[in-house]
Parts: structure tokens; sequence; C-alpha cells
């Protein structure tokens, strides 16, 4: 008997505080062997703050991933190249050995 591929639709809720959003001009990822953490920041001189923390397993992470490259590809192709930051505000390793992206 094959099987079918069945639909499900989810309901998916969600409250004002989280459906306003939050702006995040950085980003810091770190890893253990069962988890990444994404610390989405606000970062303006001489302080910045975490706005938003997001901890998935790897396989989740790796989907993740391909989801928004699918998504910055369709992108450029509307809108345009998006033009990287310089190297040095985009590759620097935090003391704790996490990497820190944005500016």
């Amino acid at each position: 008997m094959a099987e079918q591929n069945q639909q499900q639709n989810v309901n998916i809720k969600i409250n004002d505080d989280i459906l306003k959003g939050v702006y995040s001009n950085s980003l810091m990822v770190a890893h253990n062997q069962e988890e990444f953490v994404l610390d989405f920041l606000n970062v303006w001189a001489p302080q910045g703050i975490v706005v938003s923390r997001v901890i998935t397993n790897p396989s989740h992470f790796k989907r993740i991933v391909a989801a928004m490259n699918e998504n910055l590809k369709k992108y450029e192709k509307q809108f345009g190249d998006v033009s990287s930051a310089p190297q040095a505000l985009t590759s620097n390793k935090t003391t704790t050995g996490e990497y820190k992206i944005g500016f």
C-alpha cells in the first residue's frame, strides 16, 4: 500500500508583543553538540542589548540557514544585489568563541 502525503493545517497564534517584532542590527551565534543559540542584538555604541534569543537543534538550524539563503536569492532577484558589510565588521570573533555579525 502506497503512503499518502497528507497536508496538515496548523493554526498558529501570535501575541501582540511578538507580532510587532524587534529591530536587530547584530547577531551572535554560539553552539554546542546539541543546540545552536542565536542572540539578536541591537547595538548602538557604546552599548548593546539582546532583543531576542532563539535556541534550536542542529538539523532545524540547517533548515533555517537554507530558508534564509533561498529568501535572500528571491529578494535579490526582485530588488537587486545586497552588498555585504566590510569584512572587519562581519568576521569578528568574541572572547567566548562566538561570532558577532552585524555593525
